[in-house]
């Protein structure tokens, strides 16, 4: 009762006393945003809560497709050059006017040693300014991805940067930098109040340079961590949408008047990984042993869950078992090789024995509570299985903003076995292998939490990046998953469905396959 009660006032806070305005769009998810810096925090809400604050060169819709944003056009002149045309009349929040100057700053600071977003522009060798409205973008290598990566590069203002020394970047969820808690974009809505673990209150910009799409005067996001409360929230009129609906109250809004859910797939994949790189596991101190570096290990733990059972009970069979670390409708997505290692506990057993670990070892599971759809369910489900081989496992589960601050700080990665989830930013293959499955490049092995590392993948990743012969380059997409499947150097689970819920004051909403909310396309009754 305390926690509804205390919800209740954090939402009346949120709506002003009194009948709220029409057009005024109250949304809710399960976590609050890491912050507003556009070049850290790599995470699926606060990208797109960045990208309705600022915009890059390119846009990409609802429906995956790319239009013009802060360029107008664009043409490849060789292989190596592509002329962007920027728009003119663009104006920042603030009123500062956009430029071909503004862009060169913003990839001098993405590409900072401590930004979350340098894998967007690894292929860029650099941004030559051919006048105020006119840059040309030179590659590396011929990269068949680059326009597919440019709409998470944010375009920010050269002044406010300056004016406010906010040009350098600190890592983590939380940090307190000015450019983590203020934002002065182009895009077409402005923020207004920004309540860490309350809500974030943003305004349409009554300058923005297009024809805005949704009709919204006002823009509220509140998060609630608790599920049911959520759900009261929606069915109570407090808010409008809420995801995820957690998945066993999707029949009860099926037959609410008034409230509807909103189901589609996603392209998220849900995984488990391990620390192969300590020669001693930080659970087992003073053994000078890290049983992760076996791949017999890693077998065992991937054949001791019971995937069919977390389907069936858990996600309550809204979630398909995958094999790989990509879903389909990724690009280099391989349909053959999305089958899984049986489910066999006795086999596991033996694995460990042959590894050396009849009685098993200490480890800590770390998980988010409030990310993926039931991400802590089913890290409860998983602790028994991997207990059953004989494991000592124990489970960490933590609000997103300490997780993340946990596993994902890359000078100081700090954990055994976790859990993550992945949308390729790209919608394309390399994406994963460049962030997850690799270490050795610029950009590279940015959320490798575990460290994983083969020297054929790092080698086959970088060919990737260059390959524009699709037959070729699926080739060696193929490559490399194989020998990462082979090696267990994750463990892919699934990827869960989209389940949004949805108020009659909702006209209409997109639900976009990265399950977050782009207020673009949010139309009020």
């Amino acid at each position: 009762m305390r926690l509804k009660s205390l919800m209740a006032a954090m939402l009346a806070a949120t709506v002003a006393s009194g009948a709220v305005a029409a057009k005024e769009f109250r949304y809710s998810t399960s976590g609050d945003l890491l912050g507003l810096d556009p070049y850290i925090n790599n995470e699926g809400p606060t990208n797109t809560m960045k990208s309705n604050l600022y915009e890059g060169l390119i846009h990409r819709s609802y429906d995956l497709s790319l239009h013009p944003a802060l360029a107008t056009d664009w043409k490849q002149t060789d292989p190596l050059t592509w002329r962007f045309n920027l728009r003119k009349g663009v104006k920042f929040h603030n009123g500062n006017p956009f430029t071909a100057d503004d862009v060169l700053i913003s990839l001098d600071r993405i590409r900072l040693p401590k930004s979350n977003m340098t894998f967007v522009v690894t292929s860029i060798d650099k941004i030559v300014k051919i006048d105020d409205h006119t840059i040309d973008i030179v590659t590396k290598f011929p990269d068949p991805t680059l326009l597919l990566n440019l709409p998470n590069f944010w375009i920010m203002d050269k002044e406010w940067l300056e004016a406010n020394n906010a040009f350098d970047v600190e890592e983590g969820a939380t940090v307190k930098t000015f450019a983590n808690l203020n934002v002065n974009g182009t895009g077409p809505f402005m923020l207004e109040e920004r309540v860490p673990d309350t809500r974030t209150v943003l305004v349409p910009n009554p300058n923005w340079w297009g024809t805005p799409e949704h009709n919204i005067t006002k823009a509220v996001f509140t998060p609630i961590g608790n599920d049911s409360t959520r759900v009261a929230a929606l069915l109570s009129g407090d808010v409008d949408l809420i995801y995820p609906v957690p998945l066993q109250d999707i029949r009860r809004l099926e037959s609410t008047p008034g409230v509807k859910p909103l189901e589609g797939p996603e392209l998220r994949t849900i995984f488990l990984g391990f620390d192969q790189h300590r020669d001693e596991l930080l659970d087992m101190p003073g053994s000078g042993k890290n049983p992760f570096k076996d791949v017999r290990v890693r077998k065992a733990f991937y054949q001791a869950i019971d995937i069919n059972a977390i389907k069936r009970v858990v996600m309550r069979n809204a979630a398909t078992p995958t094999g790989l670390m990509i879903a389909p409708g990724i690009n280099g997505f391989q349909p053959d090789m999305n089958d899984r290692l049986p489910y066999d506990p006795e086999a596991a057993k033996k694995l460990l024995a042959e590894a050396g670990y009849p009685n098993g070892f200490p480890v800590t599971l770390d998980c988010p509570n409030d990310r993926y759809v039931n991400d802590e369910a089913i890290c409860l489900a998983v602790v028994p299985m991997i207990k059953r081989i004989g494991i000592d496992i124990k489970l960490n589960a933590q609000t997103k903003s300490l997780h993340f601050q946990k596993i994902g700080r890359k000078e100081n990665w700090n954990t055994s076995f976790y859990m993550l989830g992945w949308t390729p930013g790209s919608y394309d293959a390399h994406n994963p292998l460049q962030q997850l499955m690799t270490l050795d490049g610029d950009g590279q092995g940015t959320w490798n939490c575990g460290r994983y590392t083969n020297a054929r993948v790092e080698e086959l990743t970088d060919m990737i990046a260059g390959e524009t012969d699709v037959e070729k380059r699926n080739a060696m997409i193929r490559e490399a998953f194989q020998i990462h499947k082979d090696e267990v150097g994750h463990i892919p689970l699934h990827q869960q469905a989209l389940a949004w819920g949805v108020g009659a004051r909702v006209k209409d909403v997109k639900q976009r396959p990265q399950n977050d909310v782009d207020l673009r396309y949010v139309i009020m009754n």
